[in-house]
Formats: C-alpha cells, structure tokens, sequence
C-alpha cells in the first residue's frame, strides 16, 4: 500500500525532472540566436570566397576593381610604356625592390606581379586605409609623374606597381592578394594558385 509521502515524494521527482527537461529545452532553443550570431552568414562566407576575374574586357592602361573580402581590387592592363617606365623610377622609391613583405613570393619582381603586363592590388593606401585613385596619365600628378595611384587623404604616391614613393606618409608599397591564373584570359583572386582544370572531352 502507498502512502501519501511516497505519493507526494513521486510527484515532486516528476516535477523536478519535467521542470529540469522543459528548462534544458527552453535553454537550448534561447541561446540559438547567441550561437547563431558568432557564426559567419553566408554572404559574408561567400565574401570570402575566391573570386574570378575575366581579363578579357581590360583594354590597354585601363582598370578594373572588383570586391574581395570587402576590400577594392585593382586589376589593370599595363601598356609597354607603363612597363618601360618602371626603373626609372626606382631611386625614388622607399622600397623599389618590394623587401618589405607585401606580395607573395610570385610577385616580387620589378612588375609586382605574375605576368608583367596584368597589375593586381589591393587598392587601399597603407597610410591610413584610404582609396588611392588611378592616375595613369604621365604628368597629370606632377610634371615628373609617370603614372601610378594618388591618395587625396594625405598626397601618398605610389607608381604602377604599387611601389610607393620617398617623402611621403604611406610606409609600404600597396598589398598585393594572392591570386593566379586559371588560363590566359582568367585570373582567380583569394588563391595562391588556380585551381586544377577539368578535363572536357
């Protein structure tokens, strides 16, 4: 026969146990949104994700910007005068041999790139994070100026290979992505190479 304490002490273990069950689940469903919160959306997943670039379009000294983790692109076609000019700029430079660690290995060379006639960049002055605008017109910065990037922020130059000048605020030459070429006509930004190419038949 069962008494009325074990009756009692019963409910009250079925009470604590369906009450710790329903909080448990309560809990759980409440910190989805905090856990939900900290994990990257999938725009912003896909903002990091390599971008291709079809170079097919870029005519001689133009430029092209794209979006890669939020940040401006460059990509420009550089003529064989942009290309000529280069060295002869070197001993106005703070950094014309790239020493600083601002491109991967494939790019340090005079062009600051793969293919000399193809410049690809970050297009942010690294003085304090400003847009530095294309001004590939010989003499329109000043009448020694061979073309290159002007930051209006704060005067920072830099020439068509992103090498920044003497005497002004920008400590570094322009970041230089990883990226590589899928074939001839296109390149991939946000990788160290292209990926490998499926066979068609």
């Amino acid at each position: 026969m069962t008494t009325n304490d074990e009756v009692d002490e019963e409910r009250r273990c079925f009470l604590r146990r369906a009450t710790a069950t329903v909080g448990g689940i309560g809990l759980a469903a409440a910190s989805i949104p905090f856990v939900s919160y900290w994990l990257p959306s999938a725009d912003t997943e896909a903002a990091g994700a390599p971008v291709e670039v079809d170079l097919t379009p870029i005519k001689p000294a133009q430029q092209l910007t794209i979006v890669w983790r939020g940040k401006p692109i460059w990509v420009i076609r550089r003529t064989p005068e942009m290309l000529a000019n280069l060295p002869k700029l070197n001993h106005l430079l703070r950094d014309p041999s790239s020493d600083v660690d601002q491109q991967p290995p494939y790019a340090k060379n005079l062009y600051r790139s793969i293919k000399p006639e193809f410049f690809v960049a970050i297009g942010i002055c690294t003085h304090l994070g400003c847009i530095p605008t294309y001004r590939p017109d010989v003499g329109s910065v000043s009448p020694t100026w061979l073309g290159g990037f002007y930051c209006p922020c704060h005067g920072s130059l830099y020439d068509l290979a992103g090498r920044v000048f003497q005497g002004v605020p920008a400590p570094k030459n322009l970041e230089i992505p990883p990226y590589g070429y899928i074939n001839d006509n296109r390149i991939i930004v946000g990788a160290h190479q292209a990926p490998a190419q499926t066979k068609t038949t």
